[in-house]
């Protein structure tokens, strides 16, 4: 007897398990009728937005402090799988619309974003198995660019925020290496980095306690002190600041944002929007910074647009601004602010969905940056989205802790694939609108796609 070969979804299981943080989290098989099979566990934020979409806990206070999965794992085997299984699971577009239709809440609360997108990344994998694609070249497919490309990695060395107990106000200090030449390259640069800041830090009495995503965090009260010892790392580690190596820095100023202000608690003072922009160009002045995300609060869209135009030779990410959100992103082209989007899939809830998103964002000209989450899994599942996607740039983690390590490493693999080029990027090269390598794979979310005329991206070389 012959197996069928059906690519149609026959079973669904579904579980309960556990993030870097300890924290429960959903995971999702699918196996299709020809018995090959998808899993995908999805993560979960500390910095979270307004504007993502909803993250279905428990609340039971006496079971892992009401942060289990449990209703989500069931609405996955309740109410999903009566609607999935028997239909074909190379119908990515379709199968996503209609979990969000059965969920029927503008922000998947009702079933949980977490129950929906773990299905939906599974379901991927599975067809990408039954068509024996690595799973890279499939999602390449899915969004019709057949020109797969390595990113350039941006890498935690230093964190605060809420990755870090609040120990310095600004969330995280990353290293860009813009001057290597192929993946392997870059992640050689970045090892040197890392050691070096760990170095610098033990020599000055400094704390090397790690934070959520493996940066260090040495609890100084100064965001200079911080672009000061990244510096210092830099040159210790024998590399150019700017040259060899960029520092991107992550305000997640929503997190600072009260009554109107900006409290920035380690350095004893609040600010305004304005000082925050002033702030933000006063240190890109002084340090060789070439990318700024969330420098502003999520719904600051006045100070957003002035920080754009105020510094618009570098890179300024929305991260809380946009969350994966095709017309948040809309509003962000039209209003001139930022100019480039984090990419995170929770944030959106669907594969479909976060690929709408990233084409409506370059079709703009603007850059994109897919994104771990604090809270993550040991699935790889970003590293073959970036690659897939053509995106140009990676955020993980630090080179510390293995759910960090599967990323950086499934991205080692996949550079053995010699069709697959490497994004280099040496900072902002100019301005101009950039064609998009992605073809809509449809609407999910409703808002303006409207295009801007010469926004501000990376060039890749």
């Amino acid at each position: 007897m012959t197996r069928p070969t059906s690519d149609a979804i026959a079973r669904i299981a579904a579980r309960q398990v556990f993030d870097s943080r300890g924290i429960p989290t959903v995971e999702v098989d699918v196996e299709l009728q020809d018995g090959n099979v998808g899993r995908a566990s999805v993560p979960s934020g500390a910095s979270t937005g307004r504007h993502e979409v909803c993250e279905l806990r428990d609340g039971e206070s006496q079971v892992y402090e009401g942060r289990g999965v449990r209703r989500a794992v069931d609405n996955v085997l309740s109410q999903i799988s009566k609607v999935i299984i028997g239909t074909s699971s190379s119908d990515q577009l379709g199968l996503d619309q209609r979990l969000v239709q059965l969920d029927g809440t503008p922000n998947l609360s009702r079933l949980g974003a977490n129950a929906i997108l773990a299905t939906s990344l599974a379901v991927c994998r599975a067809a990408a198995a039954h068509l024996h694609l690595s799973l890279y070249r499939y999602i390449g497919i899915l969004c019709h660019n057949s020109k797969p490309e390595l990113p350039m990695p941006m890498v935690n060395i230093l964190s605060g925020g809420a990755h870090a107990f609040r120990s310095m106000d600004f969330q995280d200090f990353l290293a860009v290496p813009v001057a290597a030449q192929s993946f392997s390259e870059a992640m050689q640069v970045i090892t040197r980095v890392r050691r070096s800041a760990e170095q610098v830090a033990i020599k000055r009495g400094l704390s090397a306690f790690l934070a959520d995503e493996g940066g260090l965090s040495p609890g100084l009260k100064s965001v200079e002190g911080a672009l000061d010892l990244m510096v210092e790392a830099i040159e210790v580690a024998g590399l150019i600041p700017v040259q060899d190596v960029g520092i991107a820095i992550d305000v997640a100023a929503s997190e600072l944002f009260t009554t109107d202000l900006y409290d920035l608690q380690c350095e004893g003072r609040r600010v305004s929007g304005e000082e925050m922009v002033s702030m933000i160009a006063n240190l890109v002045g002084k340090y060789p910074i070439i990318s700024v995300e969330d420098a502003l609060d999520e719904d600051d869209w006045e100070n957003w647009t002035k920080l754009t135009a105020t510094i618009p030779h570098l890179q300024i990410v929305g991260d809380d601004l946009f969350a994966t959100n095709s017309h948040r992103i809309g509003l962000g082209i039209e209003r001139a602010a930022a100019n480039a989007v984090l990419i995170k899939l929770n944030q959106n809830g669907t594969l479909s969905g976060t690929l709408e998103a990233m084409d409506v964002a370059r079709r703009a000209g603007f850059a994109n940056i897919v994104s771990a989450r604090s809270g993550e899994t040991e699935d790889p599942f970003i590293a073959d989205l970036a690659v897939g996607t053509r995106a140009g740039q990676i955020k993980v983690g630090s080179l510390r802790t293995s759910e960090r390590l599967s990323k950086y490493n499934q991205l080692l693999r996949i550079e053995e694939d010699t069709l697959v080029s490497f994004s280099r990027i040496s900072g902002l090269r100019g301005r101009r609108p950039q064609s998009s390598p992605l073809q809509s794979v449809g609407s999910l979310q409703d808002g303006p796609r409207t295009v801007a005329s010469e926004p501000a991206t990376l060039i890749p070389e």
